[in-house]
């Protein structure tokens, strides 16, 4: 088969390669804090821990966002007697799932996609069920996976038009790829259609799984201490921001002080390591700022609070009824807004939302949210929700409204698995 596919088989050449290099390319990246250096052997599918007794479930995503989303399968998962096993790549993403995985799920970091690494670690976990987030379609992961027999699903598989397009240039590749897939579980009747054009040979629609993931956790104590400090006071979130954002938030925030004077801007950026530079910037304009990285609170001079710590968007979506998601104005694509929308504020974006495009029609249309354009129009649309509290409180609730009947595809994803499930069973006994 593989001398048919000279793409696919070029690829594991090439890798195959790389084997030697994997030590030099992980210190690298590990110099660029983008490994973690205490299990950096993971990376090359050396196990850091036993594999659990009886069955194993195999769940991988790239990174935050995606390894999230797999959560709400590991009750089901559980309840049928599975360990599971989830697997992501990034330092950032292994850092944020500590807090949040259940019990019964260990994390790894996923090799990277060299067949040695691959067949190292698929012959140490042996998995009876593998379950891949998205379009991580790591060729060797999958070759090594299918040469075992071992069932491999796409779960809330999605394939925006970009990739279709970038696809289609390698139609024989990805068509060989997807044709190992034994389930492709598509979010959208888009992604499903896509799929099915470049070879999947069995589409199903079972929605998006993100929808079922819970609210981010909290702690108590940091909650109340900063909900006292801030009072009265209005506030807004600046959520997952990238270049070009923090400068619209400071002129939002400028234009806003004469009508609010005790307004509270927080800005909590997607990459955290920025809080210096925006911290600096705020200072250029005038603004008083402070940084959570360096331990500052938001005193009653702190105009400008920069929350440039991981893991605590939790804590800053519960202190504020208003929401502007990142990465949706001067960035493109956008970035998640449905755990502010389930944790009860109201969203505003910008118009690059491609990413995300469902959730955020869904919250357009119910009128959780509003789109805006620039500093200007985020202004007048912060100062309308303040100035009127009950549409305030009637957005907000429209947007959790939204967001909650978009949910149920972690119980459509185990129906389309209940046929894998009674097979394990038949074979068990």
């Amino acid at each position: 088969m593989m001398a048919k596919l000279p793409l696919l088989a070029a690829y594991r050449g090439a890798t195959a390669m790389l084997g030697p290099f994997g030590p030099a390319l992980l210190t690298w990246r590990r110099q660029r804090g983008k490994e973690d250096v205490r299990r950096m052997n993971e990376r090359m599918g050396h196990p850091g821990l036993p594999r659990p007794d009886g069955r194993v479930a195999w769940l991988h995503g790239a990174s935050v966002g995606e390894g999230l989303a797999l959560l709400p399968l590991v009750e089901h998962l559980r309840a049928r007697g599975f360990s599971v096993l989830i697997t992501t790549g990034t330092v950032t993403s292994a850092q944020v799932l500590a807090g949040r995985m259940p019990g019964g799920a260990i994390h790894q970091y996923v090799p990277i996609d060299v067949p040695k690494f691959m067949r190292r670690f698929v012959d140490h976990w042996k998995p009876d069920l593998v379950m891949i987030a998205e379009s991580e379609l790591w060729p060797n992961l999958i070759i090594e996976v299918t040469n075992r027999d071992i069932p491999l699903v796409l779960v809330n598989a999605r394939l925006s038009e970009r990739s279709f397009q970038r696809w289609q240039r390698l139609p024989g590749f990805i068509s060989a790829l997807l044709q190992r897939i034994d389930l492709c579980l598509a979010q959208t009747k888009d992604d499903a259609a896509r799929l099915m054009m470049l070879g999947a040979p069995r589409v199903q629609v079972s929605g998006n799984l993100k929808f079922d993931v819970g609210a981010p956790p909290v702690d108590s104590g940091k909650l109340a201490e900063l909900a006292g400090l801030i009072g009265p006071r209005p506030v807004w979130v600046a959520a997952s921001t990238h270049a070009g954002e923090e400068e619209v938030a400071l002129a939002v925030h400028r234009q806003l002080l004469a009508r609010f004077p005790t307004l509270l801007t927080i800005v909590a950026p997607r990459h955290a390591h920025r809080g210096a530079e925006i911290a600096a910037m705020a200072t250029a304009h005038g603004a008083a700022s402070a940084l959570r990285s360096q331990g500052a609170m938001p005193g009653e001079d702190t105009g400008f609070y920069i929350a440039d710590t991981m893991g605590e968007l939790g804590l800053f979506y519960r202190l504020s009824s208003v929401v502007f998601v990142g990465k949706s104005m001067t960035g493109r694509g956008g970035q998640n807004p449905i755990e502010p929308a389930k944790l009860g504020s109201a969203i505003l974006h910008g118009p690059h939302v491609a990413n995300f495009a469902e959730v955020y029609r869904a919250l357009d249309a119910s009128r959780g949210a509003m789109q805006v354009g620039d500093a200007d129009t985020l202004a007048r649309a912060l100062a309308l929700l303040f100035s009127d509290v009950a549409h305030l409180r009637r957005t907000a609730r429209a947007a959790g409204d939204a967001v909650e009947k978009l949910g149920g595809a972690s119980a459509n994803i185990v129906r389309a698995l209940e046929p894998y499930f009674m097979q394990m069973r038949m074979e068990s006994r």
